[in-house]
């Protein structure tokens, strides 16, 4: 396993120029949803590239920034045991050099939801991913449908800038209660951590509904609130929404493709989550 840190070692990999690439960008604290991307590069491509790089540009608190979980050793122990063949750890410094000061506005898709949430956080994604993109030029990339809105803005990032990558989407990993796995699930305690599975529950009755002929977005939304609310305070909910899966348009009537979006706040750690309603009528 090649460990590299500069943009000119990245590029002299004699690996990336005669063999498909295969590229899965994280921010390290790698858990089994990273796994599911890494595994499934694998299966995929003749190279395979893991990134880890705790980008300081998306996020807006810098408390969250200080907070986020590390762990670089372990990190490279599990991508060891997994075979990657290439793993890029840049400084900031290297990402945004002295002077750096031209950003990927991300548009429309990146001012709601998750965008409102957190200001500039989207320009910060869309900045990263296009110059991980640049200087690895991978053929395809993987991304985890937890972060459903920031999968729609890389794949408009991609498109709009005619960036020659294949973006390519893997499910939801969970753990037993059906909260996705996430490199801040360790920041709960065991009290939040157990009210958190509420979140999964919720979305599940809605599809219930949905699977039963329901499809008004209201009534839809609703029983997601009232089920949160039945464990959760009405100021831990941050947003409920169902929205085109790659506009992020809010919908009136639930059809294809039809994301519902959760945001909820336990103590000082944050949870994001989505459920494809009409991709999981199809699947039964």
């Amino acid at each position: 396993m090649d460990i590299v840190t500069t943009i000119k070692e990245i590029r002299q990999e004699p690996m990336l120029k005669s063999m498909s690439v295969g590229l899965v960008p994280t921010m390290g604290s790698l858990h089994q949803g990273h796994l599911a991307l890494i595994r499934r590069a694998i299966s995929e491509n003749q190279v395979v590239v893991v990134s880890i790089f705790v980008n300081p540009t998306q996020f807006n608190d810098t408390r969250d920034l200080e907070n986020y979980p590390r762990d670089l050793d372990a990190d490279l122990a599990v991508l060891e045991t997994e075979k990657v063949d290439i793993v890029y750890l840049p400084l900031v410094e290297e990402i945004y050099p002295p002077g750096f000061d031209t950003w990927v506005d991300p548009g429309k898709l990146g001012t709601t939801l998750e965008g409102i949430a957190r200001p500039g956080h989207f320009r910060g994604v869309a900045t990263v991913v296009a110059k991980l993109f640049n200087v690895i030029r991978p053929d395809r990339a993987y991304f985890g449908q937890k972060d459903g809105q920031q999968v729609a803005v890389i794949k408009h990032v991609a498109m709009d800038l005619n960036i020659p990558v294949e973006i390519l989407v893997v499910d939801t990993v969970r753990e037993w209660d059906g909260l996705p796995y996430s490199s801040r699930n360790i920041q709960l305690t065991p009290q939040r951590r157990i009210q958190a599975g509420v979140i999964y529950k919720s979305m599940l009755g809605a599809l219930q509904l949905f699977k039963e002929g329901e499809r008004s977005v209201a009534k839809l939304r609703a029983h997601i609130l009232e089920t949160l609310l039945n464990e959760l305070d009405q100021e831990q909910i941050e947003y409920v929404d169902i929205v085109n899966a790659d506009t992020m348009d809010r919908l009136h009537y639930a059809e294809d493709p039809s994301l519902i979006l959760v945001a909820v706040r336990f103590g000082k750690t944050r949870l994001i989550d989505n459920l494809n309603l009409t991709r999981h009528l199809t699947l039964g």
